[in-house]
């Protein structure tokens, strides 16, 4: 069933909230977000943080359960999410030196939780 425009515009909302709690989550780690929402061919990022030589790839998830909202991160969004990183190397060879980890970020109402590496590329 697809969803009409009320229900689209409010989820779209849902995912700005969390987008920008999981921000502020990163920067209270340390983190400078450098990009948000980064898209190229092979997908999207919805945020990509810095410190120092490290560079995370975070992938914010928002449901009823913290674990559901985990769990939401399918194999197919990992290859998704790793080809995007790859786009945005291309496209700063600056930075291509950097350590890399792909996080997640996990929202169910007021809680949240940060699975920093929560996947290596090939798993």
């Amino acid at each position: 069933m697809t969803r009409g425009a009320p229900e689209r515009r409010q989820a779209e909302a849902a995912g700005r909230r969390a987008e920008f709690i999981a921000a502020m989550v990163m920067r209270l780690k340390g983190f400078s977000i450098i990009e948000r929402r980064y898209r190229a061919a092979g997908g999207e990022i919805d945020l990509i943080a810095r410190r120092g030589g490290l560079i995370a790839f975070v992938e914010v998830k928002t449901r009823r359960r913290l674990d559901d909202a985990v769990f939401a991160v399918t194999p197919a969004n990992r290859r998704r999410i790793a080809s995007a990183a790859a786009s945005f190397f291309a496209r700063r060879p600056a930075l291509a030196e950097s350590a890399i980890r792909y996080d997640i970020v996990a929202i169910a109402g007021w809680r949240i939780r940060h699975l920093a590496d929560a996947w290596r590329d090939g798993d």
